[in-house]
C-alpha cells in the first residue's frame, strides 16, 4: 500500500511540475501571459466571423450561384437576369451597418430600383397575412396577366426582394404610392400601375410562391398575379413615375404661365412627362398634340379642379390615357423636385419670442413642421430630441428649445407652467378618434409605421385609450386657458385647403407670404412621415364605452373653443 501511495504521488507530481514552471514562467513574464490570452481570443472572434460570411452566402462557386438564381427565376439565364438588375442584388448581401438604431438604413433600401422600396421598416403586424386576407379587407384578387420585359403590364415603380418579399408587402408599396394596382412576379418582384395593360391568362399559369411566404402565390416565369388595390381617398393616381393631377382651364396668358412647350407627335403622356423631366419642370401639360412645361404659379395654380369629362380626348400613342385638348389640360406631376421651397436655414438672428407649435401627439404636429419649414425656409425645434426627425433632416431638433434660432418649437407639453414659457402658440387640434389610433401607430410603430394586430386586439389598445382619451381634451383646455396668444389649426381643415391654412401659419409667424413658396409645398406636402393608404384595421377598435366617453371630450374641446369666440370643432368629430 505504501509502494502504491509513493507511485500515484510520484505520478501527480510528474503531472503538476510542467504546470508550475508554466505558472512561474508566466508570474516572472505577466506581459507575455496576457499577450498569449490576447491571441487566443482573436483567433476565436476570426474564426466565428469566418462561419458568419460563410453562412451569409450561397455555397461553391460564382457560376454555382448563378445557376441557382437562374432555376429560381424561371430558367431564364445569367445574361437574363442582369439585363433586369437582380443577378448582383441577389447573390451579395448589403454591408451591415452599425451606429444607433435611428442612423441605421434598412436592408431593404439596398434593392431598390425604379422608385424602390417605399417602406422604412416592416413589423410583427405583417406575419400570418395571406392574399385571401386581403381579398376581404383592402386589395381584391383579379388574375393572373402576361408580362413582357420590353412593355410591362404594369408601369409605375417596381422593387424586388428574393428572400422576403410577399403579396401583402406587394399592396402595401403600391399603395403607398398611390397606385391602384399591385403584382407579382416570379415569387420576388412586385410591379405597381394606375392601369392593366395586357391581357389574362389562366390562374393556374401563376403558381411560383412567394419568397416570403411560401403559402401564397406570387406570378411566375413572364406572368403576374394582380390585385386591385382600395385605396384611401387622399392617394395619389400616377402613370408611372407621374402624378396625375387633374383636369384644368387653360391659362388666359399661357406663353407665362407654363414658359416651355412643344409639339409632339403620336402624343402620350410617356412623350410629355419625358420632355418636361429632362428640362426640369415639375409639371407635365397635355393639350391635344402639345406638350407644356413648368411649375404652379399664381397663374396656373391647379386649385380650381375641372370635371375630367372636358379634358376627354384619347391621345394618339396611347389608347388608354386622355391628352386633353385646346381649352382643358391634363396634368401631371413629375419626378422633378421644384426647388423653389427646399432651401432651409436657421434664423439670421435670436428670436425675440418662443412660439410653440404644440399639439396632443398623433395629432400631426411633424407634417405641420414639414409644411412650415418649406413654407417660411427656416428650421423648426422642438422641446424634446428625436434622433429620427434629425436624420430626416429636422436639422432644429438638437437645438435647445431656447436656442432662438428656429421660427416655433414643437412640443406636446400641457400644464400652466410649460404653457405660459411661450409667447404664443399655433395649437393643432386633430380629431380623436384619429389621432389616438395615430400615436398608437407611432408608439408600437414607429413614426411611419404600425401596431401589430396583438396590440391592437391585446390589452394595450384598452389601456391606452383610457389614459390618452383624457389627456386629449385637457391638453386642448389647458392651451386655450393658459396660452397668451392662440391660433388654433384643425389637422383636418390643413388637409383640406392646404393653401390658405398654411398662409394663416406663416402670418402668424410674422412672416411675409410667398405664394410661389406656397404652390412649391402644396406639390411636396407629404414629406417622409405619411403612412401608407392601404394597411389599415378591417375591424372598428373603439367599443361603445370607449366611445361614449370621447364623444363627451369632443362636445367638451368643442363649447371651449366656441367660449371663445373660435369655429368649434369640425363637424366629422361630432357624433352622430
Amino acid at each position: 500500500a505504501v509502494r502504491v501511495g509513493l507511485s500515484l504521488s510520484s505520478l501527480a507530481w510528474a503531472m503538476a511540475k510542467p504546470l508550475l514552471k508554466i505558472q512561474r514562467y508566466f508570474r516572472r513574464k505577466p506581459v507575455r501571459f496576457f499577450s498569449l490570452i490576447l491571441l487566443y481570443l482573436t483567433a476565436g472572434s476570426l474564426v466565428f466571423l469566418h462561419s458568419g460570411i460563410i453562412g451569409d452566402n450561397f455555397p461553391g462557386t460564382r457560376g454555382s450561384r448563378d445557376s441557382v438564381v437562374a432555376s429560381e427565376l424561371g430558367g431564364r439565364t445569367s445574361s437574363d437576369i442582369r439585363g433586369l438588375g437582380i443577378m448582383s442584388r441577389v447573390t451579395r448581401r448589403p454591408a451591415r451597418r452599425f451606429g444607433p438604431r435611428w442612423a441605421r438604413k434598412s436592408g431593404h433600401e439596398e434593392s431598390m430600383r425604379r422608385g424602390g422600396d417605399y417602406t422604412s421598416s416592416w413589423n410583427r403586424a405583417l406575419k400570418g397575412r395571406n392574399a385571401k386576407d386581403m381579398e376581404d379587407g383592402r386589395a381584391k384578387y383579379i388574375g393572373c396577366y402576361i408580362d413582357n420585359t420590353q412593355k410591362r403590364a404594369l408601369r409605375g415603380v417596381s422593387f424586388f426582394d428574393y428572400k422576403k418579399m410577399t403579396v401583402f408587402r406587394c399592396q402595401d408599396n403600391c399603395a403607398e404610392r398611390g397606385y391602384m394596382y399591385a403584382g407579382l412576379e416570379f415569387g420576388a418582384e412586385c410591379y405597381c400601375g394606375h392601369k392593366i395593360q395586357a391581357s389574362n391568362v389562366s390562374d393556374s399559369e401563376c403558381s411560383m410562391q412567394c419568397k416570403g411566404e411560401k403559402s401564397n402565390v406570387c406570378g411566375g416565369a413572364n406572368r403576374l398575379s394582380i390585385y386591385r388595390l382600395e385605396l384611401s381617398q387622399e392617394s395619389a393616381r400616377r402613370y408611372g413615375s407621374a402624378i396625375f393631377k387633374g383636369c384644368f382651364r387653360r391659362p388666359e396668358n399661357v406663353t407665362v404661365a407654363l414658359p416651355f412647350s412643344a409639339v409632339i407627335q403620336n402624343m402620350s403622356v410617356d412623350k410629355c412627362v419625358d420632355m418636361c423631366t429632362e428640362r426640369e419642370k415639375s409639371l407635365a401639360v397635355l393639350a391635344g398634340d402639345r406638350c407644356y412645361c413648368g411649375f404652379p404659379t399664381p397663374l396656373f395654380s391647379l386649385h380650381d379642379l375641372e370635371d375630367e369629362d372636358m379634358c376627354l380626348h384619347r391621345c394618339p400613342g396611347e389608347e388608354f390615357e386622355s391628352c386633353g385638348n385646346d381649352q382643358f389640360f391634363v396634368v401631371y406631376q413629375t419626378q422633378v423636385q421644384d426647388n423653389r421651397c427646399m432651401d432651409r436655414h436657421f434664423l439670421p438672428s435670436r428670436a425675440k419670442q418662443q412660439i410653440a407649435l404644440a399639439s396632443f401627439p398623433g395629432a400631426g404636429n411633424t407634417w405641420a413642421r414639414h409644411l412650415i419649414e418649406l413654407a417660411t425656409g427656416f428650421y423648426t425645434g422642438s422641446y424634446y430630441f428625436d434622433g429620427s426627425l434629425y436624420n430626416k433632416g429636422f436639422k432644429g431638433e438638437r437645438d435647445h428649445w431656447r436656442s432662438g434660432r428656429t421660427i416655433c418649437i414643437k412640443t406636446h407639453e400641457s400644464g400652466k407652467k410649460e404653457i405660459e414659457a411661450f409667447d404664443s402658440s399655433i395649437l393643432m387640434i386633430r380629431n380623436p378618434y384619429k389621432a389616438l389610433m395615430a400615436e398608437f401607430n407611432r408608439k408600437y410603430g414607429g413614426h411611419i409605421g404600425f401596431a401589430s394586430q396583438a396590440h391592437w386586439k391585446g390589452k394595450e389598445w384598452p389601456e391606452f385609450v383610457k389614459n390618452y382619451a383624457p389627456w386629449w381634451a385637457s391638453h386642448t383646455l389647458d392651451w386655450l386657458t393658459y396660452g397668451k396668444k392662440v391660433h388654433v389649426v384643425h389637422f383636418e381643415d390643413l388637409k383640406r385647403d392646404l393653401f390658405s391654412q398654411l398662409k394663416g401659419m406663416v402670418r402668424f409667424l410674422g412672416l411675409n407670404v410667398s405664394e410661389d413658396r406656397l404652390l412649391c409645398v402644396e406639390g411636396q406636402k407629404d414629406g417622409n412621415f405619411k403612412r401608407s393608404g392601404l394597411r389599415k384595421l378591417e375591424y372598428d377598435p373603439y367599443t361603445t364605452e370607449m366611445r361614449t366617453a370621447i364623444d363627451k371630450l369632443i362636445r367638451t374641446v368643442d363649447a371651449a373653443l366656441k367660449k371663445r369666440n373660435m369655429s368649434g370643432v369640425p363637424a366629422e368629430y361630432m357624433p352622430r
